[in-house]
């Protein structure tokens, strides 16, 4: 057993030997192209596998890249669990009881480590690549992720509370969350479409359910489900009508009034102006929302990255080395 060990470390010495990860501080497409050459492939069969075994995590292992990125930028910091001296983000009001996805992320780190025999590949990195996994996954476009992310060693519960859009944000609050995330109102139409994956609880949108107009159909249907009072909470229920297919059926709900949440339809609201306008344009567009999308994506990731020395790559996700 020892003389395996000795052989696995050694074997790992030549690989940092030959292939020293980039020092550059600018993210690359290509930065774990020499030094582990298996990194993507594997991230893609632990994402693909993932799917398979259950459709929705597709929808959350997005959401964890975006609720990471929008707070202090694309670091990993969502995935932090509390420690006795150390409050993370993910007790946070957007993420408490929401966010999922993490045993999965786990699963990826793990596979990958082994794959790259050594701790090369961030956690940050991880989850911007598993997302664009999961949109290909579930019917979406490809679209090229740039590389090179340092993972952070803190967390902030207090900016985590603020800065993610809340699901009862009206459309000015919603472009200026956007707009200090350096990302245009094109960006928060196109990442928005992002749930034509997934589902929400009940809590999350009763209140539009029972004081908003809404298509009446399904008003009844889900009314049937999440009650006014009482129950239900976490009763979870479609984000479109193809929840488990990366498409623009997103849009076409926004349309008809089946927006789920009252910030999804506030894209719509009132049919006019630029987001609006935006609305009917993907709708009827599919192949060019799927490009438009990823790059909005590479926006998104490009969001104050840890870089060169900064940071460090995790070997466990969840705590600092």
């Amino acid at each position: 057993m020892a003389t395996c060990r000795l052989t696995l470390l050694y074997a790992a010495a030549v690989v940092f030997s030959l292939y020293p990860l980039p020092a550059a501080s600018r993210l690359s497409p290509n930065f774990y192209d020499d030094a582990c050459p298996r990194a993507l492939p594997t991230i893609r069969f632990v994402v693909f596998a993932a799917i398979a075994r259950e459709p929705r995590i597709g929808a959350s292992l997005l959401r964890l890249h975006f609720h990471d990125c929008f707070v202090n930028g694309c670091d990993a910091s969502v995935l932090l669990d509390d420690t006795e001296t150390f409050v993370g983000e993910k007790t946070a009001g957007p993420n408490n009881n929401s966010l999922r996805g993490f045993d999965v992320v786990d699963e990826i780190k793990t596979a990958v480590n082994f794959a790259c025999l050594g701790n090369m590949v961030s956690c940050a990195d991880i989850l911007a690549v598993a997302a664009r996994d999961s949109v290909v996954a579930l019917g979406g476009q490809e679209y090229e992720v740039q590389l090179g992310r340092r993972d952070s060693r803190t967390a902030s519960l207090d900016d985590a509370n603020k800065e993610i859009p809340a699901p009862f944000f009206d459309l000015p609050a919603l472009v200026s969350s956007f707009d200090s995330h350096g990302l245009s109102i094109r960006d928060l139409v196109v990442l928005s479409a992002a749930h034509t994956l997934g589902f929400a609880r009940c809590t999350v949108f009763r209140d539009r359910l029972y004081n908003e107009t809404i298509d009446p159909d399904l008003a009844r249907y889900l009314q049937l489900q999440c009650p006014s009072t009482g129950g239900g909470g976490d009763i979870p229920a479609p984000l479109d009508r193809t929840p488990a297919t990366f498409d623009t059926s997103y849009f076409e709900g926004l349309r008809q009034n089946r927006g789920l949440l009252h910030s999804d339809q506030q894209l719509f609201a009132g049919e006019g102006g630029e987001a609006a306008a935006l609305v009917r344009y993907y709708g009827e567009r599919v192949e060019v929302f799927g490009v438009d999308f990823g790059d909005a994506m590479i926006r998104l990731g490009s969001i104050a990255p840890l870089t060169g020395d900064d940071g460090e790559i995790r070997e466990n996700c969840r705590f600092v080395n």
